[in-house]
């Protein structure tokens, strides 16, 4: 039985991005009691920007669950990226997704690597950046495995990456750490709209590597306010036996409320 879960930011840099709470861990966790959500998922600046034990206050006090923690402030902020042709900066990347494995893992979450992945450009050819990056995720899922968390990786839309725009791409790339990973693929919705040919049949080829979904319109709106077809994406993940968390990754469109809104009554009308 797959579980709702909505995205609160803590990145003032990023606002305006898509993510439907902008308020703070303690409004971002009432609401989402309040609208009956299961759990949350959170993007922070960085580690240090949480405050682990207030952080499981509100969880336990708003009976929910954390459900990831998104890495991409490492590159809104730092322009931290795993592909970097810089050793140094390759470093300093993995060092920072290791801290948000630190700070997810004990709540039983997982870290996302989306943005961080990076691109292949003129000083680093397709490649070396796939190997730059399977390098870096076969550490960092080793790390992740001591919490038993999986590490999540999200193949991004032709605009974001040249590396990984599909989920055939993602399966290939976890293909290449070996047979005892421990990564997982995020299905983003919005992503797969732009990318794939049929996003139900992009799910049953990702299959049982799927392991977060992002809940979204082909917009980038909430679910329901654009034009993504989800009966019969729901058809596939309910075929490929997924059980996980359907996310609401989405603007806060007209407003968090709302959005947040059309979310859990998309999710209980096709997922529920």
């Amino acid at each position: 039985m797959t579980r709702s879960c909505v995205t609160i930011s803590l990145v003032e840099e990023a606002r305006g991005g898509p993510f439907v709470f902008w308020d703070g861990l303690e409004d971002g966790c009432r609401r989402a009691h309040d609208l009956g959500f299961d759990a949350v998922e959170v993007f922070p600046p960085g580690p240090d920007a949480v405050d682990t034990e207030q952080l499981r206050s509100l969880l336990d006090e708003f009976q929910l669950q954390l459900a990831a923690v998104g890495t991409g402030g490492g590159w809104v902020r730092q322009r931290l990226l795993l592909t970097s042709a810089d050793p140094q900066q390759r470093q300093q990347a993995v060092d920072y997704v290791r801290s948000i494995i630190d700070l997810a893992g004990p709540f039983g979450a997982s870290a996302i690597i989306g943005s961080m992945q990076g691109n292949a450009d003129q000083q680093t050819d397709r490649e070396t950046a796939l190997g730059y990056l399977t390098d870096a995720m076969s550490e960092l899922g080793e790390h992740a495995r001591q919490y038993n968390t999986a590490l999540i990786y999200e193949p991004l839309n032709r605009y974001e990456t040249n590396l990984c725009c599909t989920m055939a791409d993602g399966v290939e790339l976890l293909g290449r750490l070996g047979e005892n990973h421990n990564a997982v693929l995020l299905a983003d919705l919005f992503h797969m709209h732009i990318e794939e040919t049929n996003v139900a049949d992009a799910i049953r080829t990702a299959g049982d590597l799927v392991g977060h979904i992002h809940f979204v319109d082909s917009n980038r709106r909430p679910a329901t306010m654009g034009h993504m077809q989800y009966e019969p994406i729901a058809a596939a993940v309910r075929d490929i036996g997924y059980d996980g968390y359907i996310s609401a990754e989405a603007f806060a469109y007209p407003d968090s409320q709302q959005a947040a809104q059309a979310t859990i009554d998309a999710y209980r009308k096709f997922f529920g």
